[in-house]
């Protein structure tokens, strides 16, 4: 019996344009500690070896504060690791892991997967063997994986193969030449040269194909908010010729998309009671998609509102493409306002424009709501900035 932990897309150094300066660097962080939590989860476990399938690094550039924190949580793990390069970190001229920042602090248990020999596992004999395919470019012209397992022999004990990119069957390309043939992987798994495919690629935890041996693990923590399951690795047990693979969660972040259909004070109302009822809103990060119409009141409202829980979540932001608001000002708001004169005469060209299907209607709903928040705040009895009294 062998135990091992599969993970893969670590992708140190990922930077996500919609956190903040202070959400990003938590973010950094959780991204380490879920690194670090493989490690101890390989430890409580009983894991013999941990594999990455590719995109340890968002890139070949990352800075070295980055490289040098993962080398200190890769110092922490109690069993050897195998990095393979992939896509976004491939072992090319600027590879970095032959830079001297790497080489010279990689811990002793870490290997990187350079080439497609087999590799011992040390501490179990000559039983368990590792195989990467690993990247030398960011667009190989090939199926690197078909390739590698045409020159395999059948192994002596257990093989874990290593790889990363889209197999042909999931893809929305299947014609690509890079695509991993998944009739090449299953051939391999029933000819003995292969016991189980430590894939990475894909965010979201996957099994592919029939024979319960082609897996990716997903991510360690969230990218994304169409990933499925992601914040898990993979710990698959090899016995007795069955394979056993258990998710373990390691993140803790969350990426949602959620739509709400706000039409007046109600819509508002439901959309603060479910913000207000996420629970660590530090570490969530939501996209709203909001369609309906509002007045200039309950406008106001929802700016308000957002503009509160912007602070407390770690993003918040409205997918202005995805969302269809219209604000249209009702008599009751016309009257709240009391505007007369040049005031006037804006506000009911706004509102003209803020019409649905017009070319202006997001800039014109903007200035609706600024202008309410601002003639609401003036002091009675004056006019609005602009405008006259008749």
């Amino acid at each position: 019996m062998v135990r091992f932990v599969h993970t893969g897309d670590w992708q140190l150094g990922m930077r996500r344009y919609f956190l903040p300066p202070e959400a990003q660097a938590r973010y950094d962080a959780a991204r380490l500690e879920a690194i670090r939590a493989i490690g101890r989860l390989a430890g409580e476990e009983g894991a013999a070896f941990v594999v990455v399938a590719g995109d340890v690094f968002e890139s070949n550039l990352v800075d070295r504060q980055v490289l040098g924190r993962a080398l200190e949580a890769l110092r922490t793990f109690p069993v050897p690791v195998y990095l393979l390069p992939g896509n976004h970190d491939p072992l090319d001229p600027t590879s970095i892991y032959r830079s001297p920042s790497f080489t010279g602090r990689c811990p002793p248990g870490v290997r990187v997967l350079e080439t497609t020999d087999p590799v011992l596992v040390p501490g179990l004999g000559e039983t368990v063997e590792v195989v990467g395919v690993p990247w030398s470019t960011k667009r190989p012209s090939e199926d690197l994986v078909a390739r590698a397992c045409d020159g395999l022999a059948p192994p002596a004990g257990l093989r874990i193969l290593v790889a990363h990119g889209a197999v042909d069957e999931l893809s929305p390309d299947r014609d690509n030449p890079q695509a991993i043939r998944l009739a090449a992987l299953e051939r391999a798994i029933h000819e003995g040269l292969v016991h189980y495919v430590a894939l990475g690629d894909r965010h979201s935890v996957t099994e592919v194909g029939s024979t319960g041996r082609v897996w990716y693990a997903g991510t360690p923590l969230v990218t994304d908010d169409d990933e499925v399951d992601p914040n898990h690795v993979l710990l698959v047990t090899l016995e007795d010729g069955r394979v056993a693979t258990e998710r373990r969660q390691v993140g803790s972040w969350r990426f949602l998309r959620q739509r709400f259909d706000l039409d007046g004070e109600e819509g508002v109302d439901r959309l603060e009671a479910s913000l207000d009822a996420f629970t660590e809103k530090e570490t969530s990060v939501v996209e709203l998609e909001l369609v309906g119409t509002l007045g200039l009141a309950a406008k106001a409202r929802l700016d308000d509102l957002l503009e509160h829980y912007r602070d407390l979540f770690a993003s918040l932001r409205v997918a202005e493409h995805r969302s269809d608001l219209a604000v249209l000002p009702d008599q009751a708001d016309l009257d709240e306002l009391g505007l007369v004169g040049f005031a006037a005469e804006a506000l009911g060209e706004l509102r003209a424009r803020a019409a649905p299907g017009s070319p202006d209607a997001q800039t014109a709903t903007d200035a609706l709501g600024l202008l309410y928040r601002l003639a609401r705040g003036r002091p009675a009895g004056t006019s609005t900035p602009g405008g006259d009294r008749r």
